[in-house]
């Protein structure tokens, strides 16, 4: 049964967009619309001949509405197979007509609870139950049965009506089907994630869990120009990366994106203070706070003015005229910027009325943090499977931490340890970190023992690492990175601890004379 012949139609949308337009290029091919409720009016108002619900079934509309289209007049006019003898006639004794398209969109349920005062009662009164059913009939059913459920289809089947004499093909039945239950699939995964939301202790990391993705945006391509890639917005929550607003530049890359989502974890560690930070390759090469966001920056930048080059850059406060001034000034380049809010002098100034080369393609991204009661879950694939986690967003206070030697850091000391410490999370493991004065000095990142991230961190810092604190974000097996350490004039530095040799790590500290914070908690990041 390839093209079927459309003789009725049921009508019933919350989104009436070009609804009134594609009915009445139905009933140009003699279509008869039965409706229900808002959009039978509209229909009616357009000048329309419409049969109600409740008059093609027989039964009134009832419970305010809650059951209207729940009929074997309605599921049996979609899910009699015509090719069938016995589903006709099963069909023909009841008074069944049968029902050849389904143009159906659901109530706004995601729409209602983004409201930032959506009551639950409100809530549960936008989940269809009678649409759903009606999209799945009508889905199950393709072969005889075309289902509608998104306005931006109207267009395409009217001229396919067109061009075969008010009949669709069963191509298209199959496509629209499938689109039909991935829609219902995306609802039912919204209510599922709404409701698991409403309740503090709802277990997250159980042994079934839904991963929806829609409306991904097609990257230019992936890691590398030879991958296809695309982009997904994750959650019923706006922020993050799925609510970004990109005031300028190109297109994001899959890298940029990579790079944006390590700025924005690395950033927003820290609140109290302006803070900015330098990525690259996903790793942090310039980290700083200053009075001011534009301090901050200038900081930061200055961390690895070389790895710096072509970075991508996070801030905690808003993009300023003052921090554009400082992205003008000197031979800087960088790829983008990722920060809560711009300030529009400040994105003229850089965007349109300086004159670096790179002025219109520089990414100015605004973004915050995803906010959610639950703890987030991050994925991650492998080889024929997912890998499923709660984000690492622990962070460690001054009480928490334990100093293992006698000597004692101060309290500014104890500061830059914690500084330290909030931003060595963010590298990859094994990694190292050195700063002074809560700007990075040196970091050691994805190295494959402990010793050669210590080194790399070191002969980054140099004469600098003089007087500075240093962060390993696992334990030391062994005190050969103390000794390395100590030989640059580290003072400080905070380690989960537990290793099986720790009494020879704090021994070569207690020798050195540096002071040693165990925080109880290691920050892989593989």
């Amino acid at each position: 049964m390839d093209l079927i012949k459309i003789r009725r139609a049921l009508v019933s949308v919350s989104d009436k967009t070009g609804v009134v337009d594609f009915c009445k290029a139905l009933t140009q091919w003699g279509v008869e619309l039965i409706s229900t409720g808002g959009t039978a009016k509209a229909l009616r108002e357009a000048g329309l001949t419409v049969k109600d619900i409740s008059e093609h079934t027989g039964f009134p509309e009832m419970l305010d509405g809650r059951v209207k289209t729940l009929h074997p007049k309605v599921h049996g006019g979609l899910l009699a197979r015509r090719d069938l003898t016995e589903h006709m006639n099963t069909a023909k004794e009841h008074g069944i007509e049968p029902i050849d398209i389904v143009i159906v969109n659901l109530y706004p349920f995601e729409a209602t609870v983004a409201k930032p005062d959506v009551s639950r009662e409100d809530a549960i009164e936008n989940i269809d139950i009678g649409g759903p059913s009606m999209v799945r009939s009508a889905a199950k059913n393709q072969d005889a049965v075309a289902v509608v459920t998104d306005p931006g289809d109207y267009e395409e089947l009217r001229a396919e009506l067109d061009n075969h004499d008010g009949q669709l093909g069963l191509g298209t039945r199959r496509k629209l089907a499938r689109k039909a239950f991935r829609m219902t699939a995306w609802y039912d995964h919204a209510i599922a994630e709404y409701l698991a939301h409403l309740e503090d202790n709802v277990e997250q990391m159980s042994g079934f869990k839904l991963l929806a993705l829609k409306n991904g945006t097609e990257l230019r391509y992936g890691e590398n120009p030879h991958q296809q890639a695309t982009f997904f917005a994750t959650g019923r929550h706006n922020g993050g990366l799925g609510g970004l607003e990109q005031l300028s530049g190109k297109e994001l890359s899959y890298n940029n994106l990579l790079d944006l989502d390590a700025a924005m974890r690395t950033v927003n560690e820290i609140s109290d203070e302006p803070y900015a930070i330098v990525i690259k390759h996903t790793n942090p090469c310039g980290a700083a706070i200053g009075s001011s966001i534009a301090e901050a920056f200038a900081r930061s930048y200055e961390c690895d003015p070389l790895s710096a080059f072509g970075g991508i850059v996070g801030l905690n406060r808003t993009f300023d005229l003052a921090t554009a001034e400082q992205f003008i000034a000197g031979e800087k380049f960088l790829e983008a910027v990722v920060a809560p809010a711009f300030d529009d002098d400040a994105v003229e100034a850089l965007v349109e009325k300086s004159k670096k080369k790179w002025r219109k393609s520089i990414r100015l991204v605004k973004a915050s943090p995803a906010h959610t009661k639950q703890p987030w879950i991050e994925y991650r694939s492998v080889n024929g499977g997912m890998l499923a986690q709660t984000f690492d967003d622990r962070r460690v206070e001054p009480g928490e931490c334990k100093v293992v030697t006698s000597h004692v850091p101060d309290d500014r000391v104890m500061k830059e340890l914690l500084f330290s410490w909030a931003l060595c999370k963010h590298y990859k493991s094994n990694a190292i970190c050195i700063t002074n004065h809560k700007a990075l000095l040196g970091y050691g990142a994805g190295q494959t023992s402990r010793v050669d991230a210590t080194e790399h961190a070191l002969l980054r810092a140099g004469d600098k690492a003089k007087g500075a604190v240093l962060a390993s974000d696992a334990f030391f097996p062994f005190p050969d990175s103390i000794e390395k350490a100590s030989e640059a004039g580290i003072i400080g530095i905070i380690q989960p601890g537990g290793s099986v040799r720790d009494e020879q790590v704090i021994a070569a500290c207690e020798e050195h004379g540096i002071a040693m914070v165990f925080t109880g908690m290691r920050h892989f990041r593989h």
